[in-house]
């Protein structure tokens, strides 16, 4: 596997996990082990209380036994018995002397309790839990047994758990919070840098929030403003080249229209005619890019497509119109019929027919498509086909060859009446090219 493209197994791939799982886990653990080692402390600290007083108890307990006449003692048992150990006279169970952990401890306590003085034998009794006698000789010889059931050292407050769910919630709810507010501003970019369009005079991103943030959204926009800064240069460039060879153009068609007629005469005409429709293209292509200055208006769309279809049939063009076409749009009127006449141009350059057929989309959008049974474009050139200066075949022959700027003339007065321009190819052959606007 190459190198920068190591994943581990379960690591979650988007940053937002990634930093919430990091932090979380961290948290987490931290508090865990500040939590085990508080209950650890406070465990040790209870039980060598418990052991404490036990040990104390006992003694007290023995002594006061020892000391009494035999015939009072059972009277006594009871009262000297404590929560976790009972007094009873007599030899008590059997029991096995083999002893681990906090019964060794216990024992240990006995022995120091009884202080030396009695003889004294610590068993556990098997098959009931923790359970220890000891078996004593009190200073008469008689038999005492100490029955011994230690009880839990820190029974666990009920409301415990609860707190240390709330607490868990809250670490989740706080893990949460800083990582939104870690990640929302790149969310943000992300989104704006999706839909960066420098054509379009779009608001720039509001420059608040942490610092860092801020400078990141400063470089965005800056970032914009030049992509926008170098496309009107462009633009300006070429409107002033395609300008500046007007005059000159002029001037060759004039020297060439006063020489004789010859075939020669013919093809130079020709040329002349082919590098003046490339150059008013190109001025086309620049105002519209800057948006033309054209208002909006109410048009009838069945008048507005058919005074098309009739002006290109009075050339003998191919161009007919499908179906009913009803209803009016407001929208600008020149800027609309040139994307239309760009398209049946194309259509008829290719396929030497055009039909046009008005639609409305599930939005309320008007939707214009022009179609044809041309060759289509591979579907891998679609998207280029919109380029300026793009072309499918290269020729320059006159009859299929041109200036390759028509769709993207079409594309920028689209952006300029808020629509957009669509090329796909249909089934059983052919293109369509639709504009929909509002």
């Amino acid at each position: 596997m190459s190198r920068g493209h190591h994943h581990i197994v379960g690591w979650p791939r988007s940053l937002r996990s990634r930093l919430f799982l990091i932090l979380f886990a961290g948290l987490a653990i931290a508090y865990g082990l500040s939590f085990s080692i508080l209950f650890a402390e406070r465990y040790m600290s209870a039980k060598a209380v418990m052991l404490g007083t036990l040990e104390s108890d006992l003694a007290t307990s023995i002594a006061v036994i020892d000391r009494l006449p035999a015939e009072e003692r059972s009277n006594w048992v009871d009262r000297l018995s404590r929560g976790n150990y009972r007094l009873v006279l007599g030899p008590g169970l059997p029991g096995v002397s083999d002893m681990s952990g906090r019964g060794a401890e216990i024992a240990e306590r006995i022995e120091e309790a009884a202080g030396h003085k009695f003889p004294l034998k610590v068993q556990s009794i098997p098959g009931d839990g923790k359970r220890l006698q000891a078996h004593l000789t009190l200073s008469d010889g008689a038999p005492l047994t100490i029955d011994v059931t230690p009880r839990g050292v820190m029974p666990l407050a009920e409301w415990l758990p609860y707190v240390f769910a709330a607490q868990m919630a809250l670490l989740l709810l706080c893990t949460w919070f800083a990582v939104r507010q870690a990640i929302r501003p790149l969310s943000v970019l992300s989104a704006a840098a999706e839909a960066l369009d420098p054509s379009k005079q779009g608001a720039p991103m509001s420059e608040g929030g942490p610092t860092e943030v801020a400078h990141a959204t400063r470089a965005f926009n800056a970032m914009r403003n030049r992509i926008a800064h170098y496309l009107e240069e462009r633009i300006q460039i070429l409107a002033a080249i395609s300008h500046d060879l007007q005059t000159p153009i002029t001037r060759m068609r004039l020297r060439a229209d006063m020489a004789d007629d010859t075939p020669e005469k013919e093809k130079l005409v020709s040329d002349l005619r082919e590098i003046e429709r490339l150059v008013q293209d190109g001025v086309a292509y620049a105002r519209s890019s800057h948006g033309s200055g054209e208002k909006t208006s109410r048009i009838d769309l069945a008048s507005f497509i058919d005074s098309i279809a009739y002006d290109y049939q009075d050339t003998g063009k191919a161009v007919s119109v499908l179906g009913v076409v009803q209803g009016i749009a407001i929208t600008k009127p020149h800027a609309l019929r040139r994307i239309l006449t760009n398209f049946i141009d194309n259509a008829i350059k290719f396929a030497g027919s055009a039909e046009i057929s008005v639609g409305r989309s599930d939005g309320g959008n008007v939707i214009v498509t022009v179609l044809d049974r041309g060759p289509g474009i591979p579907p891998d050139m679609l998207d280029s086909a919109m380029q300026p200066f793009f072309r499918i075949e290269t020729s320059r022959n006159r009859d299929t060859g041109g200036t390759g700027l028509g769709l993207a003339i079409a594309q920028q007065l689209a952006a300029t009446i808020g629509g957009s321009v669509r090329l796909y190819n249909r089934l059983g052959g052919g293109l369509a090219a639709e504009v929909s606007f509002r």
